[in-house]
């Protein structure tokens, strides 16, 4: 009887996984449908960008598009900027959310509720409402068209900083207690104890700002107008002529702006993941 219960169980488990591997593969086709679109636009010439019906594949293969992007944009000096950017706000946003990450959940002082309520309810806005604020206050500061007018604006992060309390509040106090009994100070015990505890939320952390900050773009491309200040995201957004664009230019830019991105995912796919899973899950 096992065995018969056990045959006819077979045949399901294998159209179940059938079922399963199908809608996996429907969804990476439509997940990677747009950057294969991206990938043979660019190498198209303009003529057959605008042709109807499209081609799938190109009739004359171009790979000028690409030198024409240099020709068209500063590129180097863009790529420039958006690594400088980046590395400005992930490193800023990651100390500081972690600071008050744990401020917030180990340290009880008057007011600490209210203040932590304050900072979730910036989450409840939409970040394009503060656009204009935030152009007044960098135009009075004299800081358009400059790196520090990218980075100190987003040097903190609401988000940053409820994540990591999330993670802080997950950890033991044992070890932090043994810390205090020892000696330390609050700052060692921060330093010394809980901080490497914390490094996969900081790792997660950092992936995810490191990600919003290279794809930035409405903020860079009002602050900074000047081609050779801009970001790679505002540069590439400046090739969209109002009566005329050339897509297949457009979209090798597009991918080689893409490129350290789809690198730095190959080699930390693991950690993407987790990050992803760890946002998400706290």
């Amino acid at each position: 009887m096992p065995e018969v219960q056990s045959s006819s169980r077979a045949p399901r488990h294998r159209a179940r996984s059938v079922a399963v591997h199908a809608v996996l593969i429907a969804g990476s086709v439509v997940m990677l449908g747009p950057f294969l679109w991206e990938l043979v636009t660019a190498l198209k010439p303009f003529s057959e960008t605008t042709q109807l019906p499209p081609t799938l594949l190109p009739h004359h293969w171009q790979l000028s598009n690409f030198t024409t992007v240099f020709r068209s944009l500063p590129f180097g000096r863009m790529f420039l900027n958006t690594v400088l950017m980046t590395v400005g706000r992930t490193v800023c946003q990651v100390a500081f959310s972690a600071m008050a990450g744990y401020a917030f959940a180990r340290m009880r002082f008057r007011g600490s509720a209210v203040l932590f309520a304050l900072f979730l309810s910036v989450l409840m806005v939409p970040g394009l409402v503060f656009l204009i604020p935030q152009y007044l206050i960098i135009e009075q500061l004299g800081w358009l068209n400059t790196l520090q007018g990218l980075i100190v604006p987003m040097m903190c992060s609401a988000f940053g900083t409820f994540m990591m309390r999330q993670f802080f509040m997950s950890l033991p106090t044992d070890i932090e207690e043994a810390a205090r009994l020892d000696g330390a100070n609050p700052w060692q015990v921060f330093w010394r104890v809980v901080l490497p505890l914390a490094r996969p939320g900081l790792l997660a952390l950092t992936i995810l700002t490191v990600l919003s900050s290279w794809n930035d773009l409405m903020y860079p491309l009002i602050v900074n107008t000047d081609p050779q200040k801009m970001t790679l995201s505002a540069g590439l957004a400046s090739l969209q002529g109002e009566h005329f664009t050339d897509y297949s230019v457009l979209m090798a830019g597009s991918l080689m702006a893409t490129a350290p991105m789809i690198v730095i995912f190959v080699l930390l796919q693991r950690h993407f993941i987790q990050s992803i899973a760890f946002s998400g899950g706290k």
